[in-house]
């Protein structure tokens, strides 16, 4: 036997003995490096994403669209994330992670400078038709990325980073949507700054993350594996013993690293139940971030308010989630995923409630109003760390990639895409839009504690038959 008293322990696979060993890294200067670059790639798509409810306002006068072009533009980005997520889940954990972050980046950024240059409502559709195709391919993979970079422990740190980098620019551009109001090129120089995007974030990327060790191992490259794990520990201060492929060899050695299983693995018994919950978890979650990101704008103008003011509202819900998503970042340790993303739902309800009847409250319902968004902003909003986290967490490595794609496109489809869509037309109506919004996260409160498991940071298996 080659295997020696250094190996793989018995019953531990080499894939554990390597997790094992990147929780015991200590937190240090280099993981906080891989979660700014990573809040980077997030900011760049969070300026994106908020892009739709601004032009929804200000490209219509200029381009003269119409309401059919209005309610497509609402969605078009997100129909092609969708596509672009699916197609992202089909070869992912096939291809380097890492690579779909630098192509969806190049592409959203590129794409989004060419706005500055469109002269008809059509051409704006096709351009955010094909920025949501790169988004699909950038928006998930920094989370299956970090789920296996960051210690288990130091999740939540990465999660609250990331989405607070997220949330500031759904508070920044809608505040950029306001001082540019009236300028009939508002919506071309909101589009300027991708270029940084474009030519600073891809060249970040593929200088400061490694690949994931996980994606080595897989392919027998275990030389490959340990190298990249010994680069955290020595970047880290060199504060653990390095890892040796000794350590990570199998026990047998002629054994051959296992095929991925196919993507139908997803569906088997013992990981339908959390495959189906970690989606439900999701879009509960996004039917009100995309709703409220997309049309609170056009839905507050709709219902009486100014232009400069729809901008300012939406400015200020997402500001909550700012320190929103710092605290569901902390508590989502202390009291678990689960029961956190049932206090960020269930606490929206009076939030939401308040945003539904504040017309009804005469001279103070711009009070009303305010007071609403903050809660909305604080609890809802700011339920991604939890989340998201807790989406990467429901699958085993062999197809983290393929189920936090797959995972994320499917819960755009009902809350990014039909939620819009569906509720587009209503927008003048407080009570059915806000209404709606509070039934969905009422019934997404009760969803991770009836249906699903704590995950405890668990990233190598997450099956009923080891619960």
């Amino acid at each position: 036997m080659h295997a020696t008293a250094h190996s793989a322990p018995f019953g531990s696979t080499p894939s554990q003995v390597l997790g094992r060993k990147l929780d015991s890294i200590p937190f240090s200067s280099y993981h906080l490096m891989i979660i700014v670059v990573l809040g980077l790639v997030a900011f760049v798509d969070g300026y994106d994403l908020a892009m739709t409810g601004a032009l929804l306002v200000l490209a219509k006068e200029p381009l003269h669209m119409t309401a059919g072009e209005t309610r497509l533009l609402a969605v078009a980005a997100n129909i092609t994330v969708v596509i672009g997520g699916f197609m992202a889940a089909a070869v992912s954990d096939h291809w380097s992670r890492r690579t779909f972050i630098l192509i969806g980046v190049a592409a959203i950024n590129l794409f989004t400078l060419l706005i500055a240059i469109v002269q008809s409502a059509e051409q704006l559709i096709v351009i955010r038709l094909l920025t949501g195709l790169a988004g699909g391919f950038a928006g998930a993979a920094p989370f299956p990325i970090a789920a296996e970079l960051m210690p288990a422990q130091h999740r939540r740190t990465y999660g609250a980073i990331y989405e607070i980098m997220l949330a500031s620019t759904f508070t920044v551009l809608p505040f950029v949507g306001y001082l540019l109001a009236g300028n009939p090129a508002a919506f071309r120089l909101m589009a300027l700054p991708a270029a940084l995007g474009l030519f600073v974030i891809p060249v970040l990327v593929y200088l400061l993350i490694p690949e994931s060790p996980r994606l080595y191992l897989r392919r027998g490259n275990l030389q490959a594996a340990v190298n990249v794990v010994n680069r955290i520990i020595a970047r880290g201060g060199n504060r653990v013993s390095p890892l040796t492929v000794d350590q990570i060899e199998p026990r047998d050695p002629d054994q051959r690293p296992e095929p991925l299983p196919p993507f139908t693995a997803l569906f088997r018994r013992g990981q339908l139940r959390w495959t189906v919950v970690g989606i439900l978890c999701l879009i509960c979650a996004q039917v009100s971030y995309f709703a409220i990101s997309v049309l609170l704008p056009k839905a507050l103008i709709d219902q009486g308010a100014a232009v400069t003011m729809s901008f300012g509202l939406s400015s200020l819900v997402f500001m909550a989630s700012i320190p929103g998503k710092a605290f569901t970042g902390f508590i989502m340790e202390v009291i678990g995923r689960r029961w956190a993303i049932t206090y960020c739902l269930g606490g929206s309800l009076p939030g939401l409630l308040m945003m539904a009847t504040a017309h009804s409250v005469g001279d103070y319902s711009t009070v009303v109003f305010v007071a609403g968004a903050l809660i909305t902003g604080f609890t809802v909003l700011s339920t991604f760390p939890a989340v998201r986290v807790y989406l990467s967490e429901q699958f085993p490595t062999a197809v983290r990639g393929r189920g936090h794609y797959f995972g994320e496109a499917s819960a755009r489809v009902f809350a990014a895409v039909l939620a819009p869509y569906l509720l587009e037309p209503f927008t003048g109506s407080a009570v059915i839009f806000f209404g709606t919004l509070l039934i969905v996260a009422l019934f997404g409160a009760f969803v991770p504690v009836m249906f699903g498991r704590e995950t405890t940071g668990s990233l190598e298996a997450v099956t009923e038959s080891r619960s």
